[in-house]
């Protein structure tokens, strides 16, 4: 994973940390608290689910910190009405880390605020470390913390489990172990840190420019095929429907109350761990990541089925995410493959015999996200909802079904070699990502010699 033209230093010593190893004499190995003079945490006020305006007050999020990186947006307005902490106001050279996330791989995440807005303000979920800088550089420290070491230290003492409020203490932090050369050796790596991470982030960013063009296209083939059928030469006539424009004069065109019915999911209650853990998938917006549905992340029993009123649902039916922020983005359908029950935010669709599964799942790839302006309305706290008196009444084309099926064979030869070439980009995004986290790791711990690759 290192390239072969980066040298070892000419001596080491034992670090005196078994699960660290050796490392270059003059290194020293500190816990954070050495080189850290405060820890700094914010405040969560109850705020707007957007961004602040320009002249607005801004609450970060999370998310703001984020592989390394800090990521200005992830903020939301401040309410008018409430006084901002001006000391926690965020300036650029600040070294943050998210401190508690629902996302287990954001929480301990490092970055320096290379620039950013006025007016944002700390939350609680992110700590500002306030580096004491006649013993550490910033940009070192950073590197340091997002390092391999520093990670395997913070997995060993998360709290929660997946999907939970997982957590690090200030205490927690303090005691993590870096090493650390001396302050000009320090600016040296991270130079030579900031240069080398770079090229792969643009490589990256190339990649997943490319990702996005072939995902238009394969979208684009979807929705050719779903609303303008598979004969060119087809007679068409005109929908009535203004984002549909022209079909084929063969098709109908139906509301969706005549061509299906829709049910609703619901959560057991947590607390009763009978409930939990067994064998029957509980699907949920998270699980929206695939076509087909077989499994999720969480389960539940029949007992749950049996005493709250849980449905199980049996294949094919097809599951839409009905409210959240997703469906800002994206309208997530999926056919089922096994029997599941669904959360409250999501319906389950059973169709009749006019309209397919299969081919129901690509009509709303192919045509989902231009009718998402139709159907969603903001829901509480600013989240948004399917408005299903208006999906009851959404007119959508239906083919023949022996045309619908043929227009799955087409639309699934089409995108296969589409979607293996994304999954050899992603592929290789993977591989950049796993050698930028082992260049950062092997440079801060001393494993390669960078300081003439820095000049």
């Amino acid at each position: 994973m290192i390239r072969p033209r980066f040298t070892r230093y000419a001596a080491y010593k034992d670090s005196g940390v078994q699960w660290l190893g050796e490392i270059p004499v003059g290194w020293e190995v500190n816990r954070l608290r050495h080189v850290v003079a405060k820890i700094e945490q914010g405040w969560s006020p109850e705020c707007e689910n957007r961004e602040a305006d320009d002249e607005g007050w801004g609450v970060l999020k999370a998310g703001c910190v984020n592989g390394g990186t800090f990521i200005e947006s992830e903020h939301k307005a401040l309410p008018a009405a409430l006084e901002p902490i001006a000391s926690l106001e965020i300036r650029a050279g600040d070294l943050l880390m998210s401190r508690a996330s629902g996302s287990r791989e954001l929480v301990g995440s490092v970055a320096v605020v290379p620039h950013c807005r006025s007016r944002l303000l700390l939350c609680d979920k992110v700590f500002r470390l306030r580096v004491a800088e006649d013993r550490a550089h910033k940009p070192f420290i950073a590197y340091a913390l997002n390092s391999r070491i520093a990670r395997w230290q913070i997995e060993r003492v998360l709290s929660g489990g997946s999907g939970l409020a997982n957590n690090i203490a200030q205490e927690v932090v303090k005691d993590l172990l870096v090493t650390t050369p001396d302050l000009c050796e320090q600016r040296a790596i991270a130079t030579f840190l900031d240069r080398e991470t770079a090229r792969i982030d643009a490589l990256v960013a190339k990649k997943e420019r490319l990702i996005t063009l072939l995902q238009e296209r394969r979208t684009a083939l979807i929705t050719r095929a779903v609303s303008k059928g598979l004969d060119p030469a087809a007679p068409m006539k005109h929908s009535g429907v203004e984002w549909l424009g022209e079909i084929p004069a063969h098709w109908e065109l139906s509301k969706m109350w005549q061509i299906s019915s829709a049910r609703s999911g619901a959560t057991p209650a947590r607390e009763v761990r009978a409930y939990w853990e067994g064998d029957i998938p509980w699907v949920s917006p998270k699980d929206m990541k695939r076509r087909v549905i077989t499994s999720s992340e969480e389960s539940v029993t029949s007992r749950a089925i049996e005493e709250t009123g849980l449905r199980l649902h049996a294949p094919p039916a097809v599951l839409i995410v009905v409210r959240g922020m997703i469906l800002a983005h994206s309208f997530p359908v999926a056919i089922t493959a096994a029997p599941v029950t669904i959360n409250q935010d999501m319906k389950a669709l059973t169709f009749t015999r006019a309209m397919d599964a299969d081919h129901a799942v690509r009509l709303f790839e192919g045509i989902g996200k231009t009718i998402l302006a139709t159907i969603l309305e903001e829901a509480a706290h600013g989240t948004k909802a399917v408005r299903m008196d208006v999906w009851r009444t959404l007119r959508v084309p239906v083919p023949p079904i022996a045309e619908q099926r043929a227009i799955v064979t087409f639309v699934d030869h089409g995108s296969s070699s589409v979607d293996s070439l994304i999954a050899h980009i992603r592929a290789a995004i993977s591989h950049l990502h796993e050698l930028r986290t082992a260049l950062i790791s092997a440079a801060v711990t001393g494993k390669i010699d960078v300081r003439e690759a820095s000049e």
